[in-house]
């Protein structure tokens, strides 16, 4: 057991921890939420991530995303997550995809990678549906992130089934949509039951697949990582 697992293993045991080693863990989306999903997975020891998002960091990211410094503005996420990953263990498998996920490629991806797990980061409604529609459909275990914009209290933060959720306007969507294509449960999700703040929401007109933008604060997008991160965990080594 490598030292730097030597806590993980005190707390899960060597045999837990060599079940995570083999592990393979997809995050679609390392922005504010993601980064820190990805991070807590790598910590947590799983010996593969597959890192997906086609942004670059932005000046307005530094106020809550793990990868935006003064001096990343403008480079790409996912190349930015696979560094930071490899700085905390060489010798982790990152595969870094710097691509929109959408319903034409989303297929070839999956297959090209197979993970265990899929952790959806995802901040838009199109890619986030087909990421979503592709995995319960095909049985692949998710958790997807709703969310986190708009909200200030982090012990609001909740999983349930997406049938189940309430306050928050982007499940109502996800919802709407999931029936559309014939799913009406089964999704895994961590919401807020904190209602968001109407007046923290601007239209934007310079980003993919979005028409708004809501304001945040530092630490709630990266509680709702965290989360989606123990959930992956402990789906994967259960017994």
């Amino acid at each position: 057991m490598d030292e730097w697992k030597s806590r993980t293993a005190l707390l899960l045991g060597d045999t837990t921890c060599h079940t995570l080693a083999s592990k393979h863990v997809m995050i679609v989306g390392v922005g504010g939420v993601g980064a820190y999903a990805a991070e807590m997975v790598a910590r947590a020891g799983v010996g593969t991530l597959t890192v997906i998002d086609a942004d670059t960091v932005k000046a307005s990211n530094i106020n809550r995303q793990l990868l935006a410094l003064s001096d990343t503005i403008g480079q790409e996420k996912a190349q930015l997550m696979q560094e930071r990953l490899h700085r905390i263990c060489p010798t982790l498998k990152v595969n870094a995809l710097s691509l929109f996920i959408d319903p034409d490629n989303i297929a070839d991806v999956i297959t090209s990678y197979q993970p265990d797990f899929v952790i959806d980061a995802i901040d838009s409604i199109a890619p986030k549906i087909a990421l979503i529609t592709h995995c319960l459909q095909h049985k692949i275990g998710i958790i997807s992130s709703m969310g986190a914009g708009g909200r200030i209290d982090p012990t609001a933060l909740r999983y349930a089934d997406i049938s189940q959720t309430s306050y928050c306007s982007l499940a109502r969507t996800v919802r709407s949509r999931l029936k559309a294509n014939g799913i009406y449960k089964g999704l895994p999700v961590v919401y807020s039951t904190e209602p968001a703040n109407k007046d923290a929401v601007i239209k934007v007109d310079d980003e993919r697949n979005k028409c708004t933008t809501v304001g945040t604060i530092s630490y709630l997008p990266a509680l709702f990582g965290c989360y989606l991160a123990s959930y992956c965990i402990q789906k994967l080594i259960k017994p």
